[in-house]
């Protein structure tokens, strides 16, 4: 009936036109209802898609935006220009010279475990006993030093610092300062001091001092007359042993012994260390002859390393001597248990007048 309706209604209007009168044919569009075919959004090509009044569309789901990736940027080595505080990384880099210790804080359950070793470790060195090495303590120089690091993630850093010691044969002293060199000025980050005297044994400190950019001044004391190491930064003591060094004198208390005698290398060489807040025997064991190459030259070393050593120090340390140059610590390396190395290296050697 619709399209009877349509078609007259049609001719109707034909019949009646004027033909005379040129008119712009009229396209009259229908909308008819179509199945919606499963699968497929896209309507037909000649029908404008109308969006339903009744049922408001689903939501599209969101794609969820990518998130940054900390270790990819931490990965990088950064931008002095681009750090806030570029010091940061340095004291990093120079945190312990001349044998850093540079480790993550351990969780609760690892500090009492740790906390353990340090109890049977100082029970064990009441007991212990170290020998006595004929020495030829070094004269006296000033040592420009290199200093880089690379973390565990790979970024690098770079330092310079300056390593004096100075010994009249009875006394000693050594200081080590390590820092960054701005345009008009420079700021340390590291400061070590010891002082003391020398004896049959060789290098006898008194009193060894740390201080770090940020921290209070920390204090370890040989207290000869009581025979016991002490510090101002810890409650413990330790017997005094003999031969017993910082962390400061170690490298060359070492090249005493090689000087007087190479040949006390060929076993392993057990020195008691004071920390800042505790100490440890080194064992210190021969890698062997080898050239290193430094901005004097390449220089012939004698590599001793103190391996890891469990429930003492997690860390492993290597010491270059070189022969040639008074048994002069030329190199030091530390190695962390997370595989981050601090490099410190001689640039230049000025000896005493």
């Amino acid at each position: 009936m619709a399209l009877h309706f349509v078609t007259i209604d049609w001719l109707g209007s034909r019949l009646g036109a004027q033909p005379a009168i040129s008119q712009k044919p009229s396209v009259a569009t229908v909308r008819l209802p179509l199945p919606e075919k499963k699968g497929s959004n896209t309507p037909p090509p000649d029908i404008a898609p109308e969006a339903p009044a009744a049922v408001p569309p689903h939501p599209r789901k969101a794609r969820p935006l990518p998130l940054p990736q900390p270790d990819a940027a931490a990965a990088l080595p950064p931008a002095s220009s681009a750090v806030a505080d570029p010091l940061a990384g340095i004291e990093q880099a120079v945190a312990a010279l001349p044998t850093p210790e540079i480790a993550p804080e351990p969780a609760p359950p690892v500090v009492q475990a740790e906390a353990g070793n340090k109890e049977q470790q100082g029970t064990s060195l009441e007991q212990a006993s170290t020998r006595r090495y004929k020495v030829n303590i070094p004269p006296s120089a000033e040592f420009d030093l290199e200093l880089t690091r690379t973390d565990a993630k790979g970024a690098n850093w770079s330092a310079s610092g300056k390593m004096v010691w100075q010994t009249d044969g009875s006394t000693y002293k050594v200081s080590v300062e390590a820092g960054l060199s701005m345009l008009v000025t420079r700021v340390n980050v590291l400061e070590l001091n010891s002082e003391g005297e020398i004896d049959d044994a060789g290098i006898a400190p008194n009193k060894f001092t740390e201080k770090r950019r940020g921290r209070s001044l920390t204090a370890t004391h040989f207290q000869r007359g009581e025979g016991r190491i002490t510090f101002s930064a810890s409650e413990r003591s330790y017997p005094l042993l003999t031969g017993a060094q910082d962390r400061a004198t170690i490298p060359f208390q070492l090249a005493a012994i090689g000087r007087a005698n190479v040949n006390q290398f060929g076993g392993d060489i057990d020195i008691l260390v004071g920390d800042n807040r505790d100490a440890a025997i080194y064992r210190f064991q021969l890698v062997g002859e080898e050239e290193i190459d430094t901005k004097m030259g390449r220089i012939v070393t004698w590599h001793l390393a103190r391996p890891p050593k469990p429930g003492s120090y997690s860390a492993r340390l290597d010491i270059w001597l070189a022969p040639s140059l008074q048994w002069f610590p030329v190199q030091i390396r530390n190695t962390e248990a997370n595989g981050a190395l601090t490099t410190q290296t001689v640039s230049k050697i000025s000896m005493a007048k």
